[in-house]
């Protein structure tokens, strides 16, 4: 069997790296950019920033900003049509997951526009086209959207979040500037940050993982575990720290699937409009415990990367007990809440654990799971 392996045609990396935004799309023809961005980072003018860059070029844009954290489908419908109307031949999305997915939605849609009904995109798409080229500028240091075959848009009629998985949809360029991310308050860092871990840590156990992906996995839970507190913190070393540490993550994690603790985490968002990033974070040591069993040694290296001493000389029960309790203190030292019981509703576990259990992420768990098992989870955590 083939493994398959797909990242960014580009990269940039380092603070001042969105000037490089203009040379991409100068040297790639491109005439006029069609900006995705969510109404608080043009509020704030963090999305300036980037469009400061491309006035100076004296290349052209028009900025669309009907975005909700959750991004939805009317989101991605206006879109479709904004993008029609504009004459743009690019996408800039700048932003958290949700402005990059949503874009990910318009490109694929507007170059295969058979899949115009944005609920034919769910799972993996049989598309055809490459979507209208994406330059990604990520302002979050978590979701690794810029470097995904991912995207995650939510039904809001059906209070479901849909994920789709489609190569076709990865950015041309991706520009991880820790600079775009000195601007996140505390909890956004602290949650976003988790979300890279989760990322990190489903993808070297999830069923798919191999040699490759694991180089990239390890390598970013040492990274995270030694830059989230500071990125809280705003030191401009865990700025930078986060802001490779989620991108590698990414480069793995899209190549190889997660697990239930996104699955869990999906629903939540979807009834609920949870942060994605604090759901992964209050699930993530839960699922640990349940998952350990079909981890073999990965829990060892885990725990190593994360920083924890002398579990070389540890018992294989010590060492998954360290990786979860160092995942644990990581969590609460960045202010994330312990469990769910402010979030869920007894009367929604049904709904819940069903959603999660359809979930495109349930069947890269490393451990075999029922609706009944995953509502138990769901339990445990209130």
């Amino acid at each position: 069997m083939a493994n398959r392996f797909v990242l960014n045609e580009t990269s940039y990396h380092g603070k001042g790296a969105i000037k490089e935004i203009a040379t991409e799309i100068k040297a790639r023809g491109f005439k006029k950019a069609f900006v995705c961005s969510d109404p608080d980072l043009v509020k704030f003018a963090v999305t300036k920033k980037v469009t400061d860059v491309l006035d100076a070029a004296k290349i052209a844009y028009e900025l669309y900003s009907n975005i909700k954290p959750n991004p939805t489908i009317e989101n991605v419908q206006t879109g479709v049509e904004a993008f029609k109307k504009s004459g743009a031949d690019c996408l800039v999305a700048i932003g958290g997951g949700s402005s990059m997915d949503t874009a990910k939605a318009i490109g694929i849609i507007i170059e295969n526009p058979e899949f115009a009904d944005v609920r034919s995109l769910e799972g993996v798409a049989p598309t055809k086209n490459k979507c209208t080229p994406i330059i990604a500028v990520p302002t979050t240091a978590g979701t690794a959207a810029e470097v995904t075959i991912n995207y995650v848009i939510t039904d809001v009629e059906k209070n479901r979040k849909m994920v789709c998985v489609d190569v076709h949809d990865i950015p041309v360029v991706a520009v991880v500037d820790p600079d775009m991310m000195s601007t996140m308050p505390k909890g956004l860092t602290a949650a976003t940050g988790m979300d890279a871990l989760t990322h990190a840590i489903e993808g070297y156990i999830t069923g798919g993982a191999w040699e490759l992906s694991d180089m990239f996995h390890i390598k970013a839970i040492e990274i995270i575990a030694k830059s989230l507190r500071g990125a809280v913190a705003n030191t401009a070393e865990g700025r930078e720290g986060m802001a490779l540490g989620q991108y590698i993550a990414g480069m793995g994690f899209s190549n190889v699937g997660l697990g239930i603790v996104h699955s869990m985490a999906h629903p939540l968002g979807a009834l609920y409009d949870t942060p994605h990033g604090v759901a992964n974070a209050i699930i993530l040591p839960t699922v640990m415990e349940y998952n350990a069993p079909a981890t073999g040694e990965k829990y060892r290296d885990i725990a190593v990367a994360m920083g924890v001493k002398g579990v070389e000389a540890m018992t294989i029960e010590e060492a998954r007990a360290a990786a979860i309790n160092a995942v644990k203190q990581l969590s609460e030292d960045v202010g994330i809440p312990a469990n769910l019981k402010d979030i869920v509703k007894e009367e929604d576990l049904d709904f819940l654990a069903e959603s999660a259990y359809a979930d495109a992420c349930r069947p890269g768990n490393p451990r075999e799971t029922s609706v009944a098992e995953i509502k138990e989870l769901y339990k445990k955590l209130l």
